[in-house]
């Protein structure tokens, strides 16, 4: 029989790599805000993803699938230093978008392995494309899932490691890419990984709904196609400003609603413990401190799942 958790499998990897979702999602739309603490600055971003798996034998042991992304984000600068920092080249927008191609294939029950490539074009779009409004990314994994083949007395569990590289400025090491899933109890289960760690209870036994807790990453990045100088040197490494990035880590707490086995709503509520929205050069030394200070974070959209 076609086991439908080949594809499950896949698509949780390939998004696992993409650093902020561990998901089996087909398509996606999500809106995200940061409203920063003591400032009045603020981030809003918009999100749409699609992935098509296309099965190579009817067995589906031999999978590629098609994964498309678009990122826009709201730079509200509104503080005053920032303001007169960035002067005329002032960061309003940026836009990411992603074409990638994964492949899986499965080498025996238990284990599969696969591969990811991909192109990203993330940009404050001020101009024509340039060399440096491009990101190449690269990654190897392997599998270990036993969510179907669960041992006399044990535990469903889903076991994921890899390496991705990508040559986004100033990251010149492939990053580890982990998780661990399990079923402890017929509605609870836990995930151990990078970036995403999460507690999930199911409030009934239909797992319509869920409340989890969570602890992650999330981040942006764009090349600033106008490089610049900041007006205000806050005596860091780095002098010219050539993108705009944040890193952020968070913990919160969840809530998804199935309104069908596939389609879902879900809305994430955060704080940040590290954040750190910055301007970087292409050594990706420090340039300019945008805001460092811890802030609340929410997420929310609709996603359909295999």
């Amino acid at each position: 029989m076609i086991k439908r958790s080949n594809f499950i499998i896949v698509l949780f990897v390939l998004l696992a790599m993409e650093m902020t979702a561990q998901t089996t999602d087909l398509a996606r739309v999500e809106y995200m805000n940061l409203p920063y603490s003591k400032s009045d600055n603020s981030l809003q971003r918009y999100r749409a993803l699609v992935q098509v798996p296309i099965p190579l034998d009817k067995d589906r042991k031999r999978i590629v699938v098609l994964g498309f992304e678009y990122r826009y984000v709201d730079v509200n600068l509104k503080d005053t230093e920032d303001v007169f920092a960035l002067d005329k080249n002032l960061v309003t927008s940026a836009q990411q978008i992603d074409a990638y191609l994964g492949y899986v294939w499965k080498h025996n029950e238990n284990w599969r392995f696969g591969t990811k490539a991909g192109v990203k074009i993330q940009s404050d779009f001020e101009g024509k494309l340039l060399s440096d409004d491009f990101i190449y990314e690269v990654g190897v994994f392997a599998i270990n899932d036993m969510t179907d083949d669960v041992p006399e007395g044990g535990k469903p569990y889903r076991f994921i490691a890899g390496l991705q590289y990508t040559t986004v400025p100033g990251r010149w090491y492939p990053l580890p890419i982990i998780n661990y899933f399990r079923e402890f109890h017929p509605n609870w289960t836990y995930t151990i990984g990078v970036p995403k760690s999460n507690l999930r209870h199911y409030l009934n036994d239909g797992h319509k709904d869920a409340i989890q807790a969570f602890a992650t990453l999330d981040n942006i990045y764009a090349n600033i196609q106008q490089n610049f100088v900041p007006l205000i040197d806050q005596g860091e490494d780095g002098k010219v400003a050539e993108s705009i990035q944040l890193t952020v880590g968070l913990v919160g707490l969840g809530y998804e609603h199935f309104f069908t086995e596939h389609l879902l709503f879900y809305g994430y509520a955060a704080h940040s413990v590290y954040n750190d929205f910055r301007l970087e050069d292409g050594d990706g030394k420090k340039v300019y401190k945008i805001n460092t200070v811890n802030s609340p974070y929410f997420r929310a959209g609709i996603k359909f799942k295999y």
